[in-house]
């Protein structure tokens, strides 16, 4: 484990530009005894030679291999910016990790900032956090989880196949972190273990990052290749055996019993923490889906860069409404609008066209508050006059009333393709269908997006398994397709067809 004191992490810190920030670690590091004198040309030379921004808002200054000799003892100095600082091609870092090794030693911190590089909410976390030592444990991967989280469960899912379960439990424990992609592959591989009363336990010696359980029910029971009734999956990860107590209440018939009845991701984890569940009757009815999308032009001269990237998510982030938003001059997908590294992740440049999308009661007001926050500047006024005008529209459907899938290929209002399309496989997005889907997704060369419509998600990658599985589309259910690039009309077109002959099925 990569040694990092307290004391070297130095939190809420200022600065006026990435030499400053450079300069900052170096002094710090050769204050504490880690460098000798010279070693920040070192760290400006390598700067100069590529870029040590890492993505998420991470940069890590160092020396070159002609300055190695002027490290005495490897370590490191940890900057947080919380205003950011720009660090070049658009790039914001918010977290500065000066080092010095005298070989490749550092290449083991490195190892563990991969969960903090590949978790936009984890690395966001990081940006005004205030407590060093929660800072030190969620950038070295020691901040524990929950074990049980509500995230975890999923209920009520149209399928007849385990996989599928066990594909859902996998995909939400790799989101999280608590597993990595060897877990995945080989837990999906598993036919697991038949533990009674319809429910399959699997896991895998492999890839555990921290104690985690997942655990999926289909809406029916059915029938696996040996025969044996089949209705829920749970997928354990462990690290230790701390999770012996929860495995220990599973093995009882009653508490079996108790999870293919409980009607809430609350009653599932009480159930499984040895807590009395109270029964839920609360029953439930078919609402509207309320959509208002507003296409916004960006007029700051500098893009959406921190102090107006800040501003922007805190107009959104009052408001009940879950709010996604895209950059349409860029193939990026949908992203909350409420997360700060996220939005910065858009590269959202002058000129660059926004498209938000909300959803819930006051979805409209939210349009419209990041609407007018943008027309204004965000902060540091209009810089430039937009060549299109900014639209807000709303659209509001049934969802039980919800069936005939709009024109193949209609062009929105921002030039990209789209369809909706009707689910008509009796079972729904199981794992076989599935993967026809994304693999007919994957012979195009567009961005690809899908959206649940039913079930108001936000929209996820047309070409992950693992995430349009997590979709839970049922027989009837509306997605949702948008395809941007040269074969975008093409793909539309595919994926309805092979939709409407039923996906195999």
């Amino acid at each position: 484990m990569f040694n990092l004191p307290e004391h070297n992490i130095h939190l809420s810190a200022t600065a006026d530009n990435k030499q400053q920030a450079i300069e900052m670690a170096a002094n710090a590091l050769a204050q504490d005894g880690y460098v000798a004198a010279g070693y920040l040309q070192g760290m400006l030379a390598r700067e100069q030679q590529t870029s040590t921004f890492l993505g998420n808002g991470i940069a890590i200054p160092h020396g070159t291999l002609e300055t190695r000799d002027l490290v005495k003892k490897t370590g490191v100095q940890i900057f947080q910016f919380p205003n950011g600082i720009e660090w070049g091609e658009g790039n914001i870092a918010y977290i500065v990790i000066g080092i010095a090794a005298r070989s490749d030693e550092h290449l083991a911190l490195l190892r563990q900032l991969t969960h903090v590089l590949g978790d936009d909410d984890t690395a966001a976390s990081l940006v005004t956090l205030q407590d060093k030592a929660e800072f030190r444990a969620i950038l070295m991967g020691e901040k524990k989880e929950p074990a049980l989280q509500p995230d975890f469960i999923t209920l009520d899912v149209e399928t007849n196949s385990a996989l599928t379960l066990t594909a859902i439990n996998a995909g939400k424990l790799e989101a999280k972190s608590a597993v990595d992609a060897r877990f995945v592959s080989q837990v999906i591989a598993d036919q697991g273990l038949a533990i009674g009363n319809g429910i399959v336990l699997n896991d895998n010696a492999q890839g555990n990052q921290f104690n985690a359980v997942a655990f999926s029910r289909a809406k029916q029971p059915f029938y696996n290749a040996n025969g044996e009734a089949v209705q829920a999956v749970m997928t354990v990860a462990a690290v230790d055996d701390q999770l012996n107590s929860v495995l220990a209440r599973l093995l009882t018939a009653e508490t079996q019993t108790a999870l293919l009845q409980a009607s809430s991701a609350e009653q599932i984890i009480a159930l499984l923490s040895g807590k009395s569940v109270k029964a839920d009757n609360t029953q439930t009815t078919t609402s509207a889906v309320q959509q208002v999308i507003g296409t916004f032009t960006v007029r700051n001269e500098h893009g959406l860069h921190a102090r107006p990237g800040a501003l922007l998510v805190s107009t959104v982030k009052p408001f009940a409404a879950k709010v996604t938003v895209e950059n349409l001059d860029r193939p990026t997908t949908a992203v909350n609008a409420k997360s700060l590294m996220k939005l910065v992740a858009l590269g959202v440049v002058a000129g660059h066209r926004l498209r938000f999308t909300a959803e819930g009661d006051d979805a409209k007001a939210a349009i419209e508050a990041i609407g007018k926050a943008i027309a204004d500047g965000l902060g540091e006024g209009a810089g430039i006059t937009p060549k299109e005008p900014d639209s807000i529209e709303e659209v509001t459907s049934a969802v039980a009333a919800a069936s005939a899938p709009s024109a193949t290929g209609a062009v929105n209002s921002d030039g990209q393709i789209e369809g909706t399309f009707s689910l008509k496989n009796e079972h729904g997005l199981h794992a076989r269908p599935c993967a026809l889907l994304v693999q007919e997704a994957k012979k195009f060369q567009s961005a690809i997006t899908v959206e649940n419509l039913d079930r108001q998600s936000a929209a996820v990658s047309a070409k992950s398994m693992m995430k349009v599985v997590a979709l839970g589309a049922l027989k009837g259910h509306q997605l949702r397709f948008v395809a941007k690039g040269e074969d975008a009309q093409q793909a539309i077109d595919a994926i309805g067809a092979a939709i409407a002959s039923g996906l195999g099925e």
